[in-house]
């Protein structure tokens, strides 16, 4: 039996919960009158959000994955395959859906017909970076949802402070631990200073032209270099 999540009614925005169970989490997951926007668990956490994506979060979001985009335009030796948003599962132990997913390299998850349409992580790897926009769950996003990726050993972790117009950028150490990064470890040498500079132009303008300057930033260090 469930933990009184057939209690939540159609107007809560948030559900969060600690002694939860797997069980939990697929009454949650499978529930055709929840409409969740995002849903994590981490070994009796249990958390979600049922909020709409709003103009702000979209707009990060977006800005993000074009920087995915770009960085990958001016690197086209390197692999990367972005999943934003997709459900990604180990079964009885960890849930997650960030916002930000980036595979690197190979054996990057593919779906097949056939297939529940999410990554299986008893069948695929883990990604290589994950990330968060913070809107109104900065706290959360820093605390909860960060160990829960550390404990599924992924390497990387960005949280974008949308009202800070900040980046905290994790590296995962061999402790199982993130520590602060001032560079990207998975996408080569891109600062986290320059996304931040790229989060503040975004205040004033639109995200595709905050986008744009930060590829040319980046043009301008690749043709300094050589």
């Amino acid at each position: 039996m469930t933990i009184s999540l057939e209690k939540l009614g159609p107007t809560a925005s948030v559900l969060q919960r600690h002694g939860a169970t797997w069980q939990d989490y697929l009454y949650l997951r499978n529930a055709t009158d929840i409409d969740w926007r995002t849903v994590s668990f981490n070994q009796g956490w249990l958390w979600a959000d049922m909020g709409k994506e709003g103009p702000n979060h979209a707009a990060f979001s977006d800005l993000i994955t074009m920087i995915f985009g770009f960085w990958a335009f001016l690197h086209p030796d390197v692999v990367l395959q972005s999943y934003g948003r997709c459900l990604i599962e180990k079964p009885q132990t960890q849930a997650c859906a960030p916002d930000l997913v980036l595979y690197q390299g190979e054996n990057i998850p593919k779906w097949q017909p056939g297939e529940p349409r999410r990554i299986d992580l008893t069948h695929h790897r883990l990604p290589d970076l994950v990330g968060e926009i913070a809107d109104t769950t900065l706290s959360l996003d820093l605390d909860e949802q960060k160990q829960l990726y550390a404990s599924l050993g992924i390497p990387e972790y960005w949280v974008v402070d949308v009202k800070g117009l900040r980046l905290f950028a994790f590296g995962l150490t061999e402790a199982g631990v993130y520590d602060a990064i001032q560079k990207s470890q998975v996408l080569r040498d891109l600062p986290i200073t320059l996304i931040e500079q790229a989060l503040e132009r975004s205040a004033t303008e639109t995200n595709t032209a905050a986008a744009n300057w930060l590829m040319q930033q980046l043009k301008s260090a690749t043709t300094t270099k050589t």
